[in-house]
């Protein structure tokens, strides 16, 4: 490794343990991977930091049977992702409710992930979570779905919305500067799991309650009634 072209980071695990993490870069593009709508979604089997603060492997086939949000964020100890990884945590009771686990990843290691939740929030730490971070050390899994930047070794903010089958619905990927929206994740969610079992769609800002489209040329005009009236 060229450490004239890494940041070294020391973390304090606790008062007898540190952690030094590199973040080395790659090349100058973004890895194309596997992940394609109406696939399956790429497996993998990493460490993980789980909520009750242990190291465990976990496998994307753990969560068959549920809907998984899957999501990237660059690094640890930084200014957005605690923001997003906090917000993602604090509703993960939500997405239970509706039978989906939430779960966060990075190249850092499990040990950086685990000084991350042991720091304070009022000191840009996670604190306590409820939902597993992965350590995608190798970077494989950022890779295979296709968001790591390689010129800097990094995963951009991709986010992955995967079925109780293990078919990949819905894919966004931010550059670094923007984190994404809790909210709509949710909702998202919510839509893809009401057309699964009524098999009617769902129009643009859908949300729990309102009205859905029946994938019909004559019934789809009922909606289309209500929504635009003083159409011929």
């Amino acid at each position: 490794m060229n450490s004239s072209r890494t940041e070294l980071h020391t973390f304090k695990i606790n008062s007898r343990k540190q952690v030094k993490c590199f973040f080395p870069p790659g090349k100058v593009k973004m890895a194309a991977g596997k992940a394609r709508i109406g696939h399956l979604a790429p497996g993998f089997t990493a460490k993980a930091v789980m909520p009750d603060g242990q190291f465990k492997d976990i496998s994307m086939s753990d969560y068959r049977g549920k809907y998984v949000v899957f999501f990237f964020y660059p690094l640890d100890f930084t200014f957005v992702c605690p923001t997003e990884i906090i917000a993602f945590s604090d509703a993960a009771e939500e997405f239970r409710k509706i039978g989906c686990e939430v779960i966060g990843a990075s190249v850092d290691s499990h040990f950086c992930h685990l000084a991350w939740t042991n720091t304070p929030r009022k000191h840009g730490g996670l604190g306590a979570m409820k939902i597993p971070l992965v350590a995608d050390t190798l970077r494989s899994i950022s890779t295979d779905y296709g968001v790591l930047k390689e010129d800097e070794g990094i995963a951009y903010r991709g986010l992955f919305i995967i079925d109780d089958k293990g078919v990949l619905r819905q894919i966004t990927i931010n550059d670094l500067p923007v984190g994404r929206s809790v909210d709509e994740t949710l909702r998202l969610v919510q839509a893809f799991q009401f057309t699964d079992k009524h098999g009617e769609v769902c129009p643009a800002g859908w949300k729990p309650g309102s009205d859905t489209i029946k994938p019909d040329v004559q019934k789809s005009k009922d909606f289309f009634s209500k929504q635009q009236p003083q159409m011929g």
